[in-house]
């Protein structure tokens, strides 16, 4: 029989990390850990205000399965619902798996494996002159993506990062900020400035209107797009989706939401929201067969958790075994 329990881990930022909904200066994480008496597997989720979420209702979600007898992934998806705290104890639960087989998960998984891939780098809101400064300062990052506000600065933001960086690859993420008029005036001339790609323009409950409007650069479904029941009603609306293990609760779902994805025409965006190389690497399973990648979250922090992800000129490699899977 194994044994789960929580713990809550605050980790403080680099820099005031900003998007449209609000900033924050550090990351706040729950801390999942499985043990059967001779292994013990971890997992991190991370509680996300945007869906009514706090550290204490997740370690009260993952306490009300300790008693749990024969814990597995199958069953774990029954009896939690999608979120952070099925995704500590999903990830914790094939931490453990990989440690009793001797083998890492992705063989478990059978997922195909790239040694590195490159990840964006986030730019978090602020005025254009500071968002150029910070884009300046990671002129070696390949892609950046810009965190914008649907204001009227959001041009002018994007120019001054063009401006600093005119090789980076450009993604921008909307955070549900946009109004539709501020859409068609500057989605055409992003289009212009080599963006690849748009983050969650709208709301998530009122993102229908991407149905008829036109789509100068590809619109990434984020708040939208939860888990596979979600995919039905993106179909006409998005081109990709992003897939962050803390909305679908866990890898084990989030496998199944990249092959449907797949199977129905969608581009993969593999996110991560502000954690520690402990929240990153089991999304970065999934990131070998992905179009946009967005695990820099390590790279938020003033320090990272020991046998964190290494990162080498915007290349991020693979999770050592000390650390997860």
């Amino acid at each position: 029989m194994s044994q789960v329990t929580s713990s809550i881990e605050t980790w403080p930022l680099k820099e005031t990390f900003r998007i449209s909904r609000g900033s924050r200066t550090e990351a706040r994480v729950v801390v999942a850990t499985i043990s059967d008496g001779d292994h013990t597997g971890r997992g991190e989720g991370v509680p996300i205000r945007r869906y009514d979420q706090t550290p204490q209702s997740v370690v009260a979600q993952i306490e009300s399965i300790a008693g749990e007898k024969n814990l597995d992934r199958d069953r774990l998806q029954r009896i939690l619902p999608a979120g952070a705290a099925r995704n500590a104890v999903d990830c914790a639960v094939w931490d453990l798996e990989a440690k009793r087989s001797g083998k890492r998960v992705w063989e478990l998984a059978n997922v195909p494996i790239v040694s590195e891939v490159q990840t964006s780098f986030t730019i978090s809101l602020d005025l254009p002159d500071k968002m150029a400064r910070a884009a300046k300062a990671n002129s070696s990052a390949p892609i950046l993506k810009l965190k914008l506000s649907g204001d009227d600065f959001d041009l002018a933001r994007v120019e001054a990062v063009h401006n600093v960086a005119p090789t980076a690859r450009l993604l921008i993420d909307a955070n549900e900020s946009w109004l539709q008029e501020h859409f068609r005036n500057v989605a055409p001339k992003l289009k212009e400035l080599g963006v690849e790609l748009i983050e969650q323009p709208f709301p998530a409950d009122a993102d229908e209107v991407l149905e008829k409007l036109d789509h100068p650069v590809p619109i990434c479904a984020d708040e939208s797009c939860h888990t596979t029941a979600d995919l039905p009603r993106l179909k006409n609306r998005y081109e990709a989706i992003n897939v962050k293990l803390d909305k679908t609760g866990g890898l084990t779902e989030a496998l199944v939401l990249c092959q449907r994805a797949r199977q129905n025409g969608f581009k993969l965006f593999i996110g991560c929201m502000v954690g520690t190389s402990l929240g990153m690497a089991p999304a970065r399973l999934l990131a070998s067969n992905a179009d946009f990648v967005d695990l820099d979250g390590g790279l938020l922090l003033k320090r990272d958790r020991d046998h964190g992800l290494q990162y080498q000129n915007g290349k991020l490699g693979m999770p050592l075994p000390e650390l997860w899977g």
